[in-house]
């Protein structure tokens, strides 16, 4: 009742062989550089240039109002863990000072 039940690993019901591959090895032979026959012409340089960035004002608002949302939030999550970092010391300090009162009310007597 209380031995674990270990399970048995099953057993191959046939002759199991690896499957026969034979592997011949290849001779590798240097090959000489082959020059392109064509010369590349060089890419214009107005190509090459990045195009410009367009804002539009429905662009540069949504911009602004994502930025605002991100400053938002990344605030109130930075405040909620100021608080809660002010609440646990003013609770150690509560706690402190309890003890404290405890621990001197005792030698006095």
């Amino acid at each position: 009742m209380f031995r674990p039940k270990l399970p048995t690993m099953p057993q191959p019901t046939g002759l199991v062989t690896p499957p026969a591959v034979v592997i011949e090895p290849t001779t590798i032979t240097p090959g000489t550089p082959h020059a392109p026959s064509t010369p590349v012409a060089p890419a214009p340089a107005a190509a090459s240039t990045r195009p410009t960035v367009q804002l539009t004002p429905g662009t540069a608002l949504a911009l602004v109002g994502g930025g605002t949302a991100v400053v938002l939030v990344v605030g109130a999550v930075l405040v909620s863990m100021l608080l809660a970092v002010a609440i646990t010391a003013a609770s150690v300090a509560v706690c402190a000072v309890v003890l404290r009162s405890l621990l001197a009310s005792q030698h006095r007597r």
